[in-house]
């Protein structure tokens, strides 16, 4: 347990250092590892990822990935975010910030990511900057990677390399199921359960809006006051913009400001073929003695043709 907590702290730190130093984005709080501290599985019964539970837009993401693999063969798996670039976001400082991107993949158990030396040249100069982790110790099939600039990185790939079942007697020659998830900019809920500036905030009661005062940290104070006399007052965070004002009347759980939320989750499965060499072998042996008998019957047909025509002309 406590190798597991030391192993997290370290994929936390390793997340932000490379967050800042290879593909910084101002003011991103979407970390996935949020998910590593508080979920054992990313994956609920239901089958729904934990990641949704923070980002509660829906969004569709693509997946690509070969129909089928061969034993210790390096492959790719393909995770496409797609989103609209010229949109931005609300930062956890009240600031306007590009989106940030973040995904996370469930492979079956037995796959890995491949090691520096697997990748190519090619895998290593898309994948520049961008920093891929197992989920924990416990779970090396599971990925995440993130938060990382979704300008530069719609499209998530993660190197993958197959098992062998002659090596590890638990993988068999099947074909498997595997999930994936992607998000575009922050989310609505942090894991302790409160809001992020990232919501509509709503009246907590009917009635008039009597003053709204800024904080100096930027918050705006609005007061409501009920036809009975009763004040409350509502805080809405820096940086949203506001659709009431000083003297209108409103209803209980009417929206005070504009959605802010540009992005959302998405999530998607697919599955893959462990394909046994020695089928392909044995496929391609029976292909070619078919065609051989295909070649030695037309052969067969055309010296049949030949006697009959001899016959004749005889």
């Amino acid at each position: 347990m406590a190798t597991n907590k030391f192993f997290k702290s370290l994929l936390f730190a390793s997340t932000i250092a490379v967050s800042v130093f290879g593909s910084y984005v101002p003011d991103s709080v979407a970390y996935p590892v949020f998910a590593q501290q508080n979920y054992s599985n990313p994956r609920a019964a239901n089958g729904k990822l934990a990641c949704a539970n923070c980002h509660l837009n829906q969004k569709a993401i693509e997946i690509e990935a070969p129909q089928a693999v061969l034993p210790n063969s390096v492959f790719e798996v393909e995770v496409k975010v797609p989103y609209d670039t010229t949109k931005k976001q609300i930062g956890a400082n009240g600031k306007q910030a590009d989106l940030n991107v973040g995904g996370i993949l469930i492979l079956p158990k037995g796959f890995k990511l491949a090691s520096k030396q697997q990748i190519s040249p090619e895998i290593k100069a898309k994948n520049k900057g961008v920093f891929i982790s197992p989920y924990s110790t416990e779970l090396d099939n599971m990925f995440v990677v993130g938060p990382i600039a979704g300008k530069k990185h719609q499209e998530l790939i993660f190197p993958v390399v197959a098992p062998d079942p002659e090596k590890d007697s638990d993988v068999k020659y099947l074909t498997y199921p595997f999930y994936a998830g992607g998000n575009r900019g922050r989310g609505q809920v942090y894991p302790t359960g409160e809001k992020s500036n990232v919501n509509v905030f709503a009246a907590t009661q009917a009635g008039q809006v009597t003053g709204i005062t800024v904080s100096e940290k930027g918050d705006s104070m609005i007061e409501i006051v009920s036809a009975s006399g009763v004040k409350t007052s509502q805080a809405v965070p820096k940086g949203l913009e506001l659709v009431v004002k000083s003297g209108d009347i409103v209803t209980a759980d009417q929206d005070l400001n504009v959605n802010p939320n540009a992005g959302g989750f998405g999530q998607e499965e697919s599955e893959i073929v462990l394909q046994n060499p020695i089928r392909i072998i044995g496929y391609l042996v029976f292909c070619f003695f078919v065609l051989l008998t295909q070649i030695f019957l037309v052969l067969k047909k055309k010296q049949f043709e030949k006697v009959q025509a001899a016959e004749l002309n005889f």
